[in-house]
């Protein structure tokens, strides 16, 4: 079973360069990073993760937002895949088996279903309410959370609308880690925060 950090950041192109980001991420002491650029082609998305790989750090790992093909291209550590994207079965051929691949999910039903596919990770959310994502689905909150803990075999990373305050709080439902983007990327030093993250989920 592979084994995740607590912190899984996440370089929204929506809060800028996802390049720039990745970078306050690492300095500050992420080491699972995935370059998420909704609006953004494959050329660029591809440009900005082979970027990224160029100065990530030897222990930390790279994952691809929706697509398994540039995460394959880029030699990226796996790719992360929504509902609506390619489904797990597919993206691990064209990754192969040792790649990391995660599917979000959305209530019980789905995540016991992603338990049964060939995913490293499930992640569940929204945990809380979140403006991240357009059109979020309805906010779970942690029962719920506790639940899906119980009954899924894979870890379980968490998201949405997660601060650092809540890091305890959502640790202690058994998921494994906490995916979070706006907490870390509204912050006005990037790098400070996620340093902040990185020393205080080391004592949870």
């Amino acid at each position: 079973m592979i084994s995740l950090p607590r912190l899984y950041a996440i370089a929204d192109a929506s809060f800028g360069n996802p390049v720039e980001i990745s970078r306050s991420l690492f300095a500050g002491g992420a080491r699972l990073v995935q370059i998420r650029n909704k609006n953004g082609g494959a050329r660029e998305l591809l440009a900005q993760v082979e970027a990224v790989l160029r100065f990530a750090p030897p222990d930390a790992r790279v994952i691809v937002n929706d697509r398994a093909d540039i995460a394959r291209l880029a030699g990226a550590a796996g790719v992360h895949l929504g509902q609506d994207d390619l489904p797990p079965g597919p993206a691990r051929e064209i990754l192969g088996p040792d790649s990391i691949v995660g599917l979000s999910t959305h209530s019980l039903a789905q995540a016991l279903a992603a338990d049964s596919m060939p995913v490293d990770y499930v992640a569940v959310g929204p945990i809380y309410p979140t403006s991240s994502k357009q059109n979020p689905d309805p906010v779970l909150g942690l029962e719920p959370l506790i639940e899906i803990c119980r009954k899924v075999k894979k870890p379980v990373v968490a998201i949405g609308g997660i601060t650092l305050e809540r890091a305890g709080d959502v640790l202690r439902t058994g998921a494994c880690g906490m995916a979070v983007i706006g907490d870390l990327l509204k912050a006005p030093d990037i790098e400070a925060r996620t340093r902040a993250w990185s020393d205080v989920i080391l004592n949870l």
